[in-house]
């Protein structure tokens, strides 16, 4: 089980970097300067979204064939390392929100998440580990590592750390799951 939480962490931890909802919490965290708000509302966003997409993977590995599966898991992360090379960009609304920082953010991240790599990655690792809360508990505190990054320190780290080094380590870190997978798909055979 540790195993799964650390390498969800990990995998999205470093992923989220100069990701779209990493790009959203510095800009909520610019507009609102309520730093902890926005945190909490990360995380309930996050929790719900995360806890969806690992629990989604988990079942769907219980009705697939492990070597099929493999197959699966392993072209995934190797696509998502492909998506993660590519920058995001993020469309800014400056309309006031009315809801305020935590549920604005909530209600933003929530949305921000449904079909982003991460998202999807949290799909496929629930599916690689079979465990809902583990993955869930990972990706959750990856999800909060970077986003806290760009809620706290977001202008201090654009400036030291070039996003396309940030981009490669992510995608390589894809790499390596989607080619452990495809390995380890072989051995089914």
């Amino acid at each position: 089980m540790l195993h799964a939480v650390l390498n969800s962490f990990s995998l999205v931890a470093v992923s989220e970097m100069g990701d779209k909802t990493q790009l959203l919490a510095f800009s909520l965290a610019a507009q609102f300067k309520k730093p902890w708000p926005i945190m909490a509302g990360i995380l309930v966003a996050t929790l719900l979204n995360h806890a969806l997409a690992s629990w989604a993977g988990a079942w769907v590995s219980q009705m697939v064939r492990p070597d099929i599966m493999g197959y699966a898991l392993g072209a995934s992360f190797i696509g998502f390392g492909i998506w993660t090379l590519l920058p995001d960009r993020l469309e800014r609304s400056d309309k006031p929100h009315r809801f305020g920082p935590f549920l604005t953010t909530a209600i933003l991240f929530f949305l921000a998440e449904m079909g982003d790599k991460t998202q999807l990655a949290t799909v496929a690792l629930g599916a690689r580990y079979q465990s809902a809360v583990a993955v869930t508990v990972g990706t959750t505190l990856g999800m909060l590592a970077a986003d806290g990054l760009a809620v706290f320190l977001g202008e201090k780290l654009v400036e030291r750390v070039p996003m396309h080094w940030v981009r490669r380590a992510a995608a390589s870190l894809f790499f390596i799951f989607g080619i452990f997978a495809l390995w380890s798909a072989f051995g089914y055979r």
